[in-house]
């Protein structure tokens, strides 16, 4: 294992690019109509005992889409996690219509299992427009090619679930940079900072919902993992569970080119950590932001 120029050491991934694997995430993502407005999700291929929430999350925003005209984009959804999601069985997303406007339209989106709301969504949309324009720069960062892969990282760390989840994400690319605890300059305003280059590990089509359902997919890996940036304690130790999870999209892009999934933790207290992430494009467009807040129950054993 070679030392790269930044401080991170090199592995070789275990998962190299398979276009079957986003074929079969691109699947996953595609319901079925039932009824108006009611649609259905396949159930997952995973040895875990919960749904990812970035699936829910994902078919959920695709079941709001389906009901709204072509010429509106979600601008942004906000979202509460209720219960674990079985993956034995599939999901029923029942969708209401809260507004149609002529600039904005609103959807409520509830995920049932078993009889009962695992999740609930709402989701605007809105008709394009021009306006003002500004951004945050970009910060300096390196390339995706000198970071690590994020499972390989996870299971070089004793994360029992490393595999499993390896096979959930096996349609994405994740590249480690750093993190407040290593590889990343300090920065005392900034205590619990991570960063990570993320994209769909294969071609995905030019419809824009393929993007945008691809992406929400993706935006749940390991946000909440920045809350311990700040803390010597291993996430796979500590008590993690997602609450609630927010996303507001600036500007379209490609979910299968590389971004940079730049996060960071404002607070964690009493049990709970919010984080934040910024999503750029590799050549510096803000194109999405993320929002997180997770239970993060500290380990009886503080040093484990």
């Amino acid at each position: 294992m070679t030392e790269r120029p930044h401080g991170l050491p090199e592995v070789t991934p275990t998962r190299p690019p398979a276009q079957e694997a986003v074929d079969a995430l691109v699947g996953l993502l595609d319901l079925e109509t039932i009824d108006l407005d009611l649609f259905r999700g396949r159930p997952t291929d995973t040895t875990r005992t919960r749904v990812y929430g970035g699936q829910v999350a994902a078919q959920a925003l695709v079941a709001g889409v389906r009901t709204v005209e072509a010429d509106f984009s979600v601008h942004s959804l906000h979202s509460y996690f209720l219960l674990p999601g079985d993956p034995a069985i599939p999901i029923v997303y029942d969708v209401e219509r809260i507004r149609d406007g002529r600039s904005f339209a609103t959807r409520r989106v509830a995920a049932r299992q078993h009889g009962r709301p695992i999740y609930y969504l709402t989701a605007n949309f809105h008709r394009h427009e021009e306006g003002f324009e500004h951004q945050d720069e970009m910060p300096d960062v390196a390339p995706p090619e000198e970071g690590m892969d994020l499972v390989a990282l996870m299971s070089s760390r004793g994360n029992a679930e490393a595999d499993a989840l390896g096979h959930e994400w096996s349609g994405l690319e994740a590249r480690w940079i750093g993190s407040s605890q290593f590889g990343l300059p300090e920065d005392p305003a900034h205590p619990a900072r991570a960063r990570m280059w993320v994209r769909v590990n294969g071609r995905l089509d030019d419809e824009p919902l393929t993007h945008t359902a691809a992406f929400t997919f993706a935006s749940d890996i390991s946000l909440l993992g920045a809350t311990l940036a700040a803390h010597r304690v291993k996430a796979h130790k500590t008590q993690m569970a997602s609450l609630d999870h927010t996303v507001w999209f600036h500007r379209p892009f490609r979910a299968d080119e590389w971004w940079l999934y730049d996060q960071w933790s404002p607070s964690a207290h009493a049990g709970r950590g919010l984080a934040i992430g910024r999503i750029f494009t590799r050549d510096g467009l803000l194109v999405a932001t993320v929002a997180q807040e997770g239970l993060i129950r500290p380990p009886r054993d503080w040093s484990a």
